[in-house]
């Protein structure tokens, strides 16, 4: 049986309590989690599991391997406290849900190109394209429409497509709905000012880079 992974069902949850299913090492595993494991280009989460730092999370299947620091005594049916860095989780929320909306835009108004890569983190957001030209030059027609959506502070649906198999989606009702399994935000208003750099990545593709303005 994987974790159940409450960061879906409560993305504000910062902390609960877990048992460990499973010790190798400095590789655990829990019943239950509030922890992200990288996945879909959104960084995992960083915190701690029984006052452990997480080194390392990452989604096997339906399982997440937590690699924990050395020299850790956590073992197999121990309770614990797992907790997260919520300062790092909400600026990944905001900046993966700005990136989404960009991309989205983007899609729907420029003919679906290629998406050919796509990461965040807590410092930015990136979303790249095959793309004939300079992508900056829709830059102002993104950031209008982008801004007006945030501005509305319209509310995000969350939820699962299927659950057996952990398929979610996000949704807009009037804009969009979109498989992806990061963390949301619950409202468009959250995302808060954002701003638009270009980089040029050579062999025909562009970058979006996404920034959260002060």
């Amino acid at each position: 049986m994987s974790a159940i992974k409450l960061f879906w069902s409560d993305p504000y949850l910062t902390e609960l309590e877990a048992s460990v299913t499973g010790v190798d090492g400095n590789t655990v595993t829990l019943d239950r989690t509030v922890a992200y494991a990288f996945s879909g280009g959104q960084q995992s989460d960083s915190g701690t599991i029984g006052g452990f730092q997480i080194l390392d999370a990452r989604m096997d299947g339906k399982e997440i391997y937590y690699t924990i620091e050395p020299g850790h005594t956590l073992t197999r049916g121990q309770d614990v406290k797992v907790a997260i860095d919520w300062a790092k989780r909400y600026r990944l929320m905001r900046l993966h849900f700005a990136a989404e909306i960009i991309l989205e835009l983007v899609y729907q108004r420029f003919g679906h190109p290629q998406k050919v890569g796509a990461n965040i983190t807590e410092d930015k957001a990136r979303v790249d394209f095959v793309w004939d030209g300079k992508i900056s030059d829709i830059f102002p027609s993104l950031l209008d429409e982008a801004n007006r959506l945030i501005a509305a502070d319209l509310p995000i649906i969350s939820a699962y497509e299927d659950e057996d198999n952990e398929e979610r989606y996000w949704q807009i009702d009037g804009f969009a709905k979109v498989p992806c399994g990061g963390t949301h935000l619950k409202r468009t208003g959250e995302v808060g000012a954002i701003s638009l750099k270009r980089n040029n990545i050579g062999s025909g593709k562009e970058r979006i880079e996404i920034y959260l303005r002060p």
